[in-house]
């Protein structure tokens, strides 16, 4: 059996409120910390969040038309391209605000984001689909988890960059990593299986639990719990395993901290495995 439905439709409002709470106790020096998300300091992963907040709000909500591309998109990379577009010119003009203008801008527009997901049915058409999953049509609740995903790591981000440590609650990053591990059948659909080969993943931790990516009817799925017997076994912490599926740990980092057992090849693209656009 694949993975069940994911709703995360009312872990937004508390998420949200407890990044705010800690945008808001941040002093002046913080904000221009550090992160793991390649260039961007704490303040661009905030501008980030309200940008990418009020986008959905803009384009979901409101039905407002995205800003058409410059040419036209023709595969992941023009996807990738036209993404980064959108989301450099909105850092570059957040340079103008405030960390109190940011975090006042993004405590409302969360708030309206909650509102506007939590009114949501589940079952319906996602605007966007999942591409990171290999989806060219999505169901609601996936997409309003991709979104659940995003806010948590860049929120992780933050809070691992001014020493804040873990969310309060290990059920938002449970449903983080359940969401994550979709990528793993189109992580693997180059990767040629015999009938019945499965790899056991462990995530240990407050937020993990066990999956089972199998192989069946020449194609890969991703099943709760562990299969007996397992051609191969990862076993990783719940705060690595969001580090690794939302690109922040090197390749050196991730052979060290996951460890696989059995047919230690088949394990090697859960390594690459990503759940975002990159």
């Amino acid at each position: 059996m694949s993975l069940p439905l994911t709703d995360t439709r009312f872990f937004f409002r508390p998420l949200s409120a407890e990044l705010v709470a800690l945008l808001q106790s941040l002093p002046a020096w913080a904000w221009g910390r550090p992160t793991v998300a390649g260039t961007w300091r704490v303040r661009d992963i905030v501008a980030h969040l309200v940008d990418t907040t009020l986008r959905r709000l803009s384009f979901e909500r409101d039905r407002a038309a995205p800003p058409s591309p410059q040419g036209p998109l023709e595969g992941d990379r023009d996807l990738v391209a036209y993404i980064n577009e959108l989301n450099a010119a909105w850092i570059r003009a957040a340079e103008r605000l405030s960390p109190r203008v940011l975090t006042d801008l993004y405590a409302r527009a969360s708030v309206d984001l909650a509102d506007f997901v939590e009114s949501l049915q589940l079952d319906g058409p996602a605007l966007f689909p999942v591409s990171w999953a290999g989806e060219r049509e999505s169901l609601a609740w996936f997409d309003i988890g991709r979104e659940f995903t995003e806010v948590w790591h860049h929120g992780a981000q933050i809070r691992e960059a001014v020493g804040a440590g873990s969310y309060s609650d290990p059920r938002w990053l449970h449903a983080v990593l359940v969401l994550a591990l979709h990528a793993l059948p189109h992580a693997y659909r180059d990767v040629p299986g015999r009938l019945q080969q499965s790899l056991v993943i462990d995530i240990t931790g407050d937020a993990g639990g066990c999956w089972t990516l199998h192989c069946g009817a020449g194609r890969w799925d991703i099943r709760e719990g562990a299969a007996p017997g397992p051609s191969a076994r990862a076993t990783i912490s719940d705060e690595v395993a969001w580090r690794l599926f939302f690109n922040a740990l090197s390749p050196s980092a991730a052979e060290t901290l996951v460890h696989l057992e059995g047919d230690v090849a088949l394990g090697l693209p859960l390594l690459r495995a990503r759940s975002v656009i990159v």
